[in-house]
């Protein structure tokens, strides 16, 4: 039944909700128009309406070229081991975390930790770029230990890594929130009697802590399933040169150099959708094995 009281009262709620929500209308679903492209030889001077048609021709084209296997290939590889590494540190820095009985102690080492989080790929990857060059800090400290420099950036068996490691930097931290709520939710009652049977605090965190965040854990990994195609596009194109597009080119990048950098509008947007239909079903899939594995549901 229409509440006209009720519905006065809310209106400040709805113009809350009314910026964000043209954002998203204007930058998010509006763009998606210029999905068309894919179907099209696009040229800007025609337009979406006057460009000619061509159907699947650049869905076709783009499996046949082998640059585009290779770079969903090197997605899928630095996407998985982000994922296998990111939730590693996470679980492990929340275990040592709690382990902390200091409060103050263990609030500035979560301050330091989490605060790398909050900072763009812009800045870290100027950081990044200065510790790991040939006279940087890392490699100062690799000729203090009597071992030759290395070329973190430019080397293609190490850049993968390279991307690994600086995001589990970034973003531990922060996922260390989640995997702590897990363990304080863990019965206290089970650890006092893991204690009276003789075990230590590493046989606590082996038989009880980790038993206990195991649903937790499943949950992140199945719901990480969605994001296999995303590698991290900030990170990548600020740390990035030719030398290591053979390793280190992700899906995400080689979409902006073809697109925005040699025109290629029709194929570089025929790779954007494939990568983002593929997305939305393994996102889908990810929540429906959460469902069924986890009895996790979002709605």
């Amino acid at each position: 039944m229409f509440n006209r009281y009720k519905l006065r009262r809310e209106i400040p709620l709805y113009l809350m909700i009314l910026p964000p929500l043209m954002l998203l209308l204007i930058y998010s679903y509006g763009p998606m128009f210029g999905l068309i492209m894919a179907f099209q030889r696009f040229e800007p001077i025609k337009g979406f309406f006057g460009s000619e048609w061509v159907g699947l021709f650049h869905f076709r084209r783009m499996f046949s070229l082998s640059e585009i296997r290779r770079v969903i290939w090197n997605t899928f590889y630095i996407a998985s081991l982000k994922i296998i590494f990111d939730t590693a540190a996470a679980i492990l820095v929340a275990i040592l975390l709690n382990e902390i009985r200091s409060k103050p102690f263990r609030r500035t080492i979560q301050t330091i930790i989490y605060y790398p989080y909050f900072l763009s790929w812009v800045i870290l990857g100027g950081i990044m770029k200065d510790f790991m060059a040939s006279d940087g800090l890392f490699n100062i400290m690799l000729g203090a230990l009597g071992m030759e420099p290395v070329r973190f950036l430019s080397t293609p068996s190490i850049f993968p890594w390279v991307l690994v490691w600086t995001e589990v930097w970034q973003i531990t931290g922060f996922g260390t929130i989640i995997f702590l709520a897990a363990i304080l939710g863990i019965d206290q009652g089970l650890y006092e009697a893991a204690s009276l049977d003789g075990a230590g605090r590493l046989k606590q965190t082996w038989y009880v802590t980790l038993p206990g965040m195991m649903s937790t854990i499943v949950i992140m990994l199945i719901l990480s399933l969605g994001y296999i195609l995303n590698a991290g596009f900030d990170q990548i194109l600020n740390l990035y040169n030719p030398t290591v597009y053979s390793t280190g080119d992700v899906i995400d990048t080689w979409v902006y150099r073809a697109g925005l950098q040699q025109a290629q509008y029709s194929l570089a947007t025929a790779v954007g959708m494939f990568r983002s239909v593929t997305s939305l079903l393994l996102i889908s899939l990810s929540y429906y094995l959460a469902y069924k594995k986890a009895n996790y549901r979002v709605f």
